[in-house]
């Protein structure tokens, strides 16, 4: 458990609920609309609970900007579409070597178990997939496929210990299709009569007769809130091609909230379900839990600035995993990228570079001070130019590639020459170099790379391309996994001493939960709906409280 670095937001304590003059009363009260919040208020509803979702901003937080991708398996009729064979325990047999001890063996078990309905679930909702299986390894598929490995399922020891199967269930839509699968769930929540509030930011909880009965907050209406909308538009669609300004148009949008904000209340007599997203966007609470990420750009939505699980450290919960912080370091496509070797100051090589990216970047933050260069030969370098068309890999895999390959991919004759200009150990280098040479000659690679991208670095000129977590021109994309400790069966909010908080509960990446450790594509928001629909009907139901 990590320390209580940052504070709690401290709760209105009432000595009597039913004499306060709430603004809003419903039987659940759910904090944030993305993913989490969607299933949660979908399940409650289902569950026959009134629902009330508050929701700070437009809606649809990290998931509306994501991929949309699902991560899934045991047999899901969009695997059997695709002719792939899969079951429960090769799924956890690969999942048990990702998630480690984020939860437990017999909680892993149970998503796994479930993995198979909740695809069928969110079909049910009107999410659409398709059994399009990609046929080569990518960090994420060109709009022909909508079924790929999205993780390490093909490389070694992952595949030795867990028969490896196709698991990415990329929502069916162009590009990154996160509205594609968000959409959905917001339209069905709101035909089953969930109200949906936009633009209103909870600022505490409100605790009485020793338990979690409601919320205060603050609501943009008016002209101030078509303004703060409208900054908020111009700031997403920048927040990967101009990421400082977005950062300043969304500090624009929160001084219009702390100005213009309208007081409310809202009681929840089941519970509130606290599925406001992370922390990346708070660099403070990043600095202090995960400071080695600190350099990092910062992945997610605006509403990932750690208030949700604030909230439930003001009434005394528990926090899990928050120095864990996925750090995106992809490299393919293009492919040929993954034949080269990627190195440390030393000029030592640490890591599988057909690793799943997410994994390429723990390794080298956690293990090489955040440090990397991706050495190529011209052959390998000439070849990857060739494989950034639109046949090859989306555009947002292509633009970065092929500005790191213009402005970021210094040359030398030689390897030693190459290493002195990068400020590499030149003799580290020619000795990693010399290694990698033998194990191409071999076939067999230390790291695991598998003979078929060993292939020797011996067409002068050589370049590297810096990949570290300052580099100015590939940036490294960071989200964070950590959050507040819940219970595994009813999502319940647990204190130190494990008992749990009464009447609050929390989902999605405000929880910690089965990607709290490593990041996997489509794990996250596979626990989002996981975690969301478990946190909606043990609000609904007032069980574990």
């Amino acid at each position: 458990m990590s320390a209580p670095v940052t504070a709690g937001i401290e709760p209105r304590v009432v000595d009597d609920p039913d004499v306060v003059a709430w603004d809003h009363d419903a039987d659940v009260v759910i904090v944030g609309m993305g993913a989490a919040g969607a299933c949660a208020a979908i399940e409650a509803r289902d569950a026959g609970a009134s629902v009330l979702v508050l929701e700070r901003f437009a809606g649809g937080g990290a998931t509306r900007l994501s991929g949309g991708v699902v991560y899934a398996g045991g047999g899901t009729s969009i695997q059997h579409e695709a002719g792939v064979v899969d079951d429960v325990d090769a799924l956890y047999g690969y999942l048990i070597q990702e998630v480690g001890d984020a939860v437990s063996p017999e909680a892993l078990r149970a998503f796994c178990a479930d993995s198979v309905g909740m695809i069928a679930w969110l079909q049910a909702q009107g999410v659409p997939f398709e059994g399009s299986l990609c046929p080569v390894k990518t960090s994420y598929p060109i709009d022909r496929w909508y079924l790929y490995f999205s993780g390490n399922e093909l490389l070694a020891p992952y595949a030795d210990r867990a028969r490896p199967a196709p698991r990415g269930h990329r929502a069916k839509g162009p590009g990154l299709p996160g509205s594609a699968l968000f959409d959905p769930l917001l339209r069905r929540a709101v035909d089953l009569g969930v109200d949906v509030r936009a633009w209103s930011r909870v600022t505490r909880l409100v605790v009485g007769g020793g338990r979690v009965v409601g919320v205060e907050g603050a609501r943009l209406a008016g002209l101030a809130g078509g303004c703060a909308a409208g900054l908020m538009r111009v700031a997403t669609a920048l927040r990967v091609t101009a990421p400082g300004v977005a950062r300043r148009l969304i500090a624009q949008v929160r001084g219009i909230e702390r100005r213009f904000g309208v007081p409310f209340t809202a009681r929840a007599r089941g519970g509130v379900v606290l599925a406001a997203g992370g922390f990346i966007f708070e660099r403070d609470m990043v600095k202090a839990y995960a400071p080695a990420y600190r350099r990092g750009m910062p992945l997610g939505a605006a509403g990932d600035d750690g208030v949700g699980i604030r909230l439930g450290q003001g009434v005394g919960g528990a926090l899990s995993r928050m120095g864990r912080v996925s750090a995106w370091r992809f490299i393919n496509p293009p492919e040929a990228w993954t034949r080269g070797v990627l190195v440390d100051r030393d000029g030592q090589r640490y890591v599988n570079e057909l690793a799943y990216g997410a994994t390429i970047g723990d390794v080298m933050v956690e293990e090489r001070g955040g440090v990397g260069f991706l050495v190529l030969d011209h052959a390998m370098v000439t070849a990857s130019r060739g494989q950034l068309g639109p046949e090859h890999a989306q555009w947002f895999q292509r633009v970065p590639a092929r500005i790191n390959l213009w402005a970021n991919c210094p040359s030398a004759p030689t390897i030693e020459a190459l290493a002195a200009r990068v400020g590499v150990s030149p003799d580290g280098l020619r000795r990693t170099v010399d290694a990698y040479h033998a194990a191409c000659a071999t076939g067999h690679d230390p790291l695991g790379k598998p003979s078929s991208h060993l292939v020797r670095l011996e067409h002068p000129p050589f370049y590297a391309i810096d990949c570290s977590i300052g580099s100015r021109r590939f940036p490294l994309p960071t989200l964070t996994l950590g959050g507040l400790r819940v219970d595994e069966r009813t999502a319940a909010v647990q204190r130190a001493d494990g008992s749990s908080v009464p009447g609050l509960y929390a989902a999605g990446r405000t929880a910690a939960g089965v990607c709290s450790e490593r990041y996997v594509s489509g794990l996250s928001i596979a626990d989002c709906v996981a975690s969301g629909r478990r946190s909606g009907r043990s609000a609904a139901t007032t069980e574990g409280t």
